[in-house]
């Protein structure tokens, strides 16, 4: 496990449940608005962790925390990822997972092997324009069936799980979450992330590292502008739409607002 991150107490990656939160790093997701840019791009210059240096931590911590949240960039491109959830398991940890679906077969093997006690799977936008907002504008080689086999997985199963999607204005507009909407309806919990600028945001280190090979074999996002948020009003407007929607979900919440 590449651990290039630990916030030892979290009230809110966890929902419910006291927890420590683990970033992985690494990603194979370019999405230009994301915030973590730094653990996608420049894992090593963070301060890294052994497994046994989180492990022992843990084991200090039984009597406070409840659950662990392993989040990234994207924690299902780490190779030993089950065996580390394993070990979590076997600890007495109850297992939150983020991820952005992309490896439907490590998602299905952690919860073929009971491993996990809740998934937050990120939905970037709707399937017409799921590849350009996740930094991979080649369709040809991004592959949305996999996303949707991580969809279809998630509401077939016993876990607790959330969809969220955090809306951009230069990427979302009301049609395209109402899409969302409907593709993902039946689901417990969709919420809606309001975009927050970020110096470590991906297309933000594009700009800083114009002219290098910092984005090779990925979409070109340094001549992008600055991206926007939509105000509290906003998007309390477009939580009201998708629960109009016929079938929806069991609930739209507004996060970070």
């Amino acid at each position: 496990m590449l651990i290039a991150g630990l916030n030892k107490t979290t009230l809110l990656d966890y929902p419910g449940c006291v927890a420590a939160t683990v970033f992985t790093g690494g990603c194979n997701f370019r999405c230009p608005f994301c915030h973590n840019g730094t653990l996608v791009f420049e894992p090593l210059s963070q301060q890294l962790y052994t497994e046994k240096e989180i492990l022992d931590f843990l084991e200090k911590r039984k009597n406070v925390l409840k659950g662990v949240c392993i989040t990234g960039g994207e924690p299902t491109i780490q190779a030993d990822l089950p065996d580390f959830l394993l070990k979590l398991k076997n600890m007495g940890y109850q297992v939150k997972l983020d991820t952005n679906g992309y490896h439907p077969d490590v998602l299905e093997k952690l919860l073929d092997k009971k491993l996990l006690d809740y998934v937050a799977m990120d939905i970037k936008n709707c399937r017409e324009k799921y590849a350009v907002t996740a930094g991979m504008c080649n369709d040809e080689v991004f592959d949305l069936e996999r996303i949707n086999d991580s969809v279809r997985m998630l509401k077939e199963s016993s876990v607790l799980y959330e969809f969220r999607t955090t809306a951009v204005k230069e990427f979302h507009r009301k049609e395209d979450l109402v899409k969302i909407a409907e593709w993902i309806k039946g689901c417990p919990f969709y919420y809606l992330q309001q975009y927050q600028d970020n110096e470590n945001m991906i297309c933000q280190m594009a700009r800083r590292k114009a002219g290098t090979d910092f984005f090779e074999e990925t979409a070109d996002l340094s001549d992008l502008e600055y991206f926007h948020g939509y105000s509290k009003e906003e998007m309390e407007q477009m939580a009201d739409v998708l629960r109009q929607v016929p079938g929806m979900i069991g609930e739209v919440i507004l996060r970070g607002i």
